[in-house]
């Protein structure tokens, strides 16, 4: 067997003297002897070791997530910060709201939440907070804050299709989805005098059908707000009559 090993030996050895006539017995036995080098990997992917797919997922999830105790935004809330605001605040709203204190926790966690997408924009909890910030913002009857309720949802649909998350929305949308908001209040018209017949109404004009993707409005007017009784103006010698007092500024509604 041995003398079978050092005749394959000196085969090796005359068929690289024979393609490199320069290199010198030594280095044609070395150049047999040594094994190809293989390429350097590449950078290594820090879940590679990892024995099975589901715990390179985990582990992958675990690299992309933001850390506990890092926070977000002027008001440095964490991603738990986000989403107790966000169920704190559907609860606090009831049924609708216009309450601009609720308004500016919500607005803060909001500004929060884009920071913390444009650090970690793979983290795995994102959709959840997203889904949440849904549930409370389409409880503000507001236009802005309706707005940004129906832009939560597209980023569900849209960026995570595949998350329990974005399912749930898209099934809750696939009738429609309406905004909700309320109009500015309008002076109440001044009772007319006695035998006089109010001009006919005009029917209010129904508000047209929603473009291809884009959610249906619902404006909702708010009751008419009385203007204060203005004072007699005082007419000096002279002056003209036609100047009258301007109504006091239109109060909020009220629920």
């Amino acid at each position: 067997m041995r003398r079978i090993q050092l005749a394959l030996l000196g085969v090796v050895t005359i068929a690289i003297a024979i393609l490199a006539p320069n290199a010198t017995p030594d280095r044609a036995a070395a150049a047999a002897a040594s094994p190809t080098a293989s390429p350097s990997p590449s950078k290594k992917d820090p879940c590679g070791d990892t024995k099975s797919k589901w715990a390179h997922m985990q582990c992958q999830e675990f690299n992309n997530s933001a850390p506990g105790d890092e926070y977000f935004g002027r008001t440095k809330i964490s991603y738990l910060g986000i989403d107790n605001t966000f169920k704190d605040g559907a609860v606090s709203a009831g049924a609708y709201s216009t309450d601009p204190n609720l308004i500016n926790k919500l607005m803060f966690a909001d500004e929060a939440l884009r920071k913390w997408q444009a650090k970690y924009p793979d983290d795995p909890q994102l959709p959840r907070s997203y889904f949440l910030g849904v549930q409370v913002f389409r409880k503000i009857y507001t236009q802005p804050q309706q707005d940004l309720a129906w832009h939560y949802i597209q980023v569900l649909v849209t960026k995570y299709p595949n998350t329990y998350f974005g399912k749930t929305t898209k099934a809750s949308i696939a009738g429609g989805f309406t905004e909700h908001w309320f109009a500015l209040p309008q002076l109440c018209p001044t009772p007319l005098p006695k035998g006089v017949k109010p001009e006919k109404t005009p029917s209010a004009t129904p508000t047209p059908a929603p473009s291809p993707g884009q959610p249906a409005i619902d404006l909702i007017t708010p009751p008419c707000v009385q203007p204060s009784p203005s004072a007699e103006p005082s007419v000096s010698p002279g002056s003209s009559p036609l100047v009258s007092a301007l109504p006091s500024p239109l109060s909020k509604p009220t629920r």
